[in-house]
């Protein structure tokens, strides 16, 4: 499709330039999934598990308490997904308990959580309802306060961050009608005029957006004279004249989701509402999403729970041939992949989550990593609940009530998680995020080899750096304890779970030979396959939650916690991820992506026209994108501020 006319027109290469002054270029603290890709296995970074501090516990239990009173007597799932919206009782009664303060800081009137508790109070919550939590998380994981805290200023901390925590709604405007996951074609416009900018341009999918009091807008900074230009953030208040809510979306899953498309036309804001500098509203984003990534898989953890809770309760009172259908194997081995991926998804959920409050490493991949596996495995685990009830696990909770039987509402949640694949950053955006960051060490030695832009001297001179690290790092990658029979004997207790750490060793290295020996092959057409770097993902993935598993099983054990069980869980949970990295590895060289990028051709070129005969398209007429130009609205204005 071609541009519209105000649309930024821009090459690959500049796009990928965006996106790389956007990231976060240093690593000033240890990371353990980053040394994993490098082969590797650092589990003195993770182990012993962090442990809160007390008085973080009982300020987050007592919370914990208070909110699952608020869940059980004020929620009315049922109601919200009859009528597609969260009463605003309901909200204002989250507001009344500290619930939209969990994040802030208790000198600006918040609860001063740690991220621990703010993750384990979103499982909760989300659990009542998953809109719920996603208003929640919306508004303090990207919304107003986290930016904020990172890079606000302190007039802007002491103007914005009480009205957060007590009574304003907030929302996070990126993605605009054209634009997804390449902000280097954003359009949003943000013209200085004097002491202010002038914000023109549409954002789309704006959760919370219909609700919210203030807003976070990333919009594009013309460079002028005494003006750097580029991606900028902005405090933007919802209410400002010019500013219209033209449409709240509707969605498969997530019916109570206030999400809309918002207008900006000639609105006025103060420079003093910039946060940070000009041109660093991306970083701000990615930096601010280093730690708010983990509110979804954390939402993720607590769908896990309730499908356990289900299955179990359901398998165990539905008999077929005799017996439980829990014991066929054909379902038990469903139940035991529920059971053992929860664990280890809180596993690593809890473990990313108390390193980021000890601020001890660099978590930018854990979290991303924790995204990923939580949103792929928390959707299969759904899945597989829809399967074991059957028939009743497609019909709706409302329909099973009507004809005398439990309210189980198995087909919601499939249709609510499904989102988490795409929000935050697509699973296939994921995968190229998280490659980027793994290969970082490989490209920061040799990354002007493959570099077309650069002189001879430049590639004779990373070539020889390139030498000098290879020849040191290779060699380490032949052998390691992950071949020593004894090797992490401390985790041989109820259950032995050496092996497992043995096997995650062993295999970080094969992982990080692989993704060199693909890096010599390729070079600089790497990027482009897209599909082996996405297995290399997947792969560092399940070393990562083996690990967390297994370090959460002794954790449990050394506290007298289920010890004895967690063991078995992270035993169960282990044999099967072990089977998934197996076939990754093997997909790695063994696959179809020359074939699909063949085929793929031929679709778009019209080959196979002729397969699609036979059908009706029931969809509508209209643009495949809508237009966004930039204008006054023509719209009612559906802003509905809850006060």
């Amino acid at each position: 499709m071609s541009a519209t006319p105000h649309q930024p027109t821009v090459t690959e290469r500049e796009a990928r330039q965006v996106a790389e002054a956007a990231r976060e270029q240093d690593w000033r603290k240890p990371s353990f999934a980053k040394e994993l890709f490098l082969g590797r296995f650092r589990l003195d970074l993770i182990h012993p598990h962090p442990m809160p501090a007390e008085d973080d516990v009982q300020r987050g239990e007592e919370f914990l308490a208070k909110l699952r009173d608020f869940c059980e007597t004020k929620i009315d799932s049922a109601r919200i997904e009859r009528e597609a919206q969260i009463p605003d009782e309901v909200i204002d009664g989250l507001k009344d308990i500290g619930a939209l303060g969990m994040k802030i800081d208790t000198k600006y009137g918040g609860l001063g959580l740690t991220q621990v508790y703010y993750n384990k109070a979103l499982a909760l919550v989300g659990s009542a309802n998953p809109a719920i939590g996603a208003l929640l998380s919306a508004h303090q994981s990207i919304g107003v306060p986290q930016p904020l805290k990172l890079f606000g200023t302190q007039e802007q901390k002491d103007v914005f961050l009480p009205r957060c925590a007590r009574t304003d709604i907030s929302a996070f405007l990126l993605t605009e009608p054209d634009v997804g996951s390449d902000p280097a074609r954003l359009a949003t416009a943000a013209v200085p005029d004097g002491d202010e900018y002038v914000l023109d341009g549409v954002k789309l999918w704006t959760t919370n957006g219909v609700v919210a009091d203030l807003l976070v807008v990333m919009a594009r900074v013309p460079k002028s004279e005494g003006h750097k230009g580029g991606i900028t953030a902005f405090v933007v208040e919802a209410g400002s004249e010019g500013v219209t809510v033209e449409n709240r979306n509707a969605f498969m899953g997530l019916r109570g989701l206030e999400n809309g498309v918002t207008r900006f036309h000639q609105v006025r804001v103060p420079a003093a509402n910039r946060i940070g500098p000009e041109g660093a509203g991306l970083k701000i984003a990615l930096t601010t999403l280093n730690t708010g990534r983990l509110s979804l898989p954390a939402m993720c953890v607590g769908a896990g729970k309730w499908c356990l809770k289900i299955a179990r309760e359901w398998s165990a009172a539905r008999e077929q041939w005799g017996k439980p259908v829990a014991f066929h194997e054909a379902v038990g081995s469903k139940i035991s992949f529920i059971a053992a991926t929860t664990f280890a998804l809180e596993a690593v959920v809890d473990l990313s989550s108390q390193m980021a409050d000890e601020d001890r490493n660099d978590i930018r991949i854990e979290a991303a990593l924790a995204k990923l596996y939580g949103s792929e495995m928390g959707w299969l685990m759904a899945d597989e609940l829809v399967q074991i009830r059957g028939g009743r696990g497609f019909e709706t909770a409302e329909s099973l009530a009507a004809r005398g039987e439990r309210a189980v509402p198995a087909e919601q949640i499939l249709r609510d998680l499904r989102i988490n694949r795409i929000f935050e950053g697509s699973t296939e955006i994921m995968h190229l995020l998280i490659a980027r960051e793994a290969v970082d060490a490989h490209l920061s030695v040799a990354g002007d080899l493959i570099d077309p832009d650069k002189s001879l001297s430049d590639k004779a001179k990373a070539g020889a750096n390139a030498g000098v690290f290879y020849a040191k790092w290779l060699p380490k990658l032949v052998a390691g304890p992950g071949q020593l029979p004894r090797s992490y004997g401390e985790f041989n207790r109820h259950v032995d779970l050496s092996p497992h750490l043995r096997y995650v060793e062993r295999n970080a290295r094969k992982l990080a030979r692989s993704t060199f020996y693909a890096m010599s092959r390729w070079q600089g057409r790497m990027e482009t396959k897209q599909g082996f770097l996405g297995r290399i993902v997947d792969i560092g993935a399940e070393l990562f939650a083996m690990s967390a598993a297994c370090v959460r099983a002794e954790h449990l054990r050394l506290t007298g916690q289920h010890g004895r069980e967690a063991y078995q869980l992270a035993d169960a949970f282990c044999r099967q991820s072990r089977i998934r990295v197996d076939e990754l590895f093997g997909r790695l060289w063994s696959n179809t992506d020359e074939l699909d990028r063949k085929v793929v051709k031929g679709v778009l070129a019209g080959t196979y026209e002729w397969l699609e005969e036979g059908v009706i398209d029931p969809s509508g007429e209209g643009p495949w994108i809508a237009d966004a130009t930039p204008g006054p609205s023509r719209k009612e204005n559906v802003h509905r501020p809850i006060r």
